[in-house]
């Protein structure tokens, strides 16, 4: 069957359950089983087009609503993190790559600036920042930053003001993204120079050892915080199906649940950052142990894990 016999045969079905905001479990567990039907035919004979991606969205929607209706001993909680909040990561994957690929070009920026510019760590640092860590270095203790103030009080200052940065980036999302993506350009060029600073005194690999302990978590996760401000301007700019204002609303949903899934990273972040990277002095493989946990942890929470759970996803019942 062609696509657009496909289409024309089913799109009053599917445009009726998508606006339909069904009470009754049995009724939406009935359209999900059709949709997915749907959606198996459409993955199998137009695998890449529109008419799938649409689908896909569509059965994720349904499944959600039948788990939420459904009578189950593990409760919403545990479902937001098992199973939603990946499912939208893999439905807005694009805006999550853009954001990891710009925010990576605007710390080569910050690096090739710093590098051809000895001024610019001080205006992106500021002097005294510069001025502290450089009394450190020649003291012998470079990453005396991280042990100077109380462990509990960095911990909550920390993980407010990560949050906070978070909250930021995505709400800036509503001047048509452009607003997270000067965020992720304004972190992404004060990584690099930061980065580079350290590199440029000799600290490159001791700097990664350490820095990048809380760094991992806490840049990833500002990093998805300006993807949800992505799909939030985007869900403006092209609203696909929806009407404008369902495109906003869906977007707007889809951005804040991805910004309250990252809570718990930036406690975690803020944690490492203030009970653990003081600890300068701690055993290398220590280190790269808790660097390359975090980093598999982001990858598969955020890649893997969405793909394996979409898999199943058309076989559910």
């Amino acid at each position: 069957m062609r696509e657009a016999l496909f289409v024309k045969q089913n799109s009053e079905k599917w445009q009726h359950y998508d606006s339909m905001q069904q009470a009754n479990p049995d009724e939406v567990a009935n359209q999900f089983i059709e949709i997915t039907n749907d959606l198996a035919y459409s993955k199998t004979f137009y695998p890449n087009s529109k008419t799938t991606a649409y689908l896909n969205g569509l059965a994720s929607k349904l499944h959600q609503s039948v788990y939420k209706n459904k009578k189950e001993k593990s409760n919403r909680f545990v479902h937001f993190w098992k199973t939603e909040l990946p499912l939208i990561f893999l439905e807005h994957r694009k805006q999550v790559f853009y954001a990891f690929a710009f925010f990576l070009i605007s710390c080569a920026i910050g690096a090739l600036s710093a590098k051809y510019d000895d001024t610019f760590v001080r205006l992106i640092m500021g002097d005294s920042y510069v001025n502290m860590t450089n009394e450190n270095i020649a003291k012998g203790d470079p990453f005396g930053v991280y042990k100077q103030d109380n462990s509990f009080m960095m911990f909550m200052q920390i993980g407010a003001n990560n949050i906070y940065v978070a909250l930021y980036t995505f709400v800036l999302g509503i001047i048509f993204s452009f607003g997270s993506i000067v965020s992720l350009f304004r972190n992404g060029v004060m990584l690099g120079s930061f980065q580079y600073f350290f590199f440029s005194k000799g600290l490159g690999y001791q700097s990664v050892l350490v820095i990048w302990i809380h760094g991992t978590l806490e840049i990833s996760a500002i990093v998805l915080a300006g993807a949800a401000g992505i799909i939030l301007g985007n869900s403006f700019l092209f609203p696909k199906t929806y009407t404008r204002m369902a495109s906003v609303l869906k977007g707007a949903k889809d951005g804040l649940k991805i910004v309250i899934g990252l809570i718990p990273i930036f406690i975690v972040a803020a944690f490492f950052e203030s009970f653990v990277t003081r600890h300068t002095e701690m055993p290398v493989w220590l280190s790269i142990i808790i660097l390359l946990s975090s980093a598999a942890f982001i990858i598969w929470y955020v890649i893997i894990y969405p793909i394996k759970i979409n898999r199943k996803l058309p076989s559910l019942d």
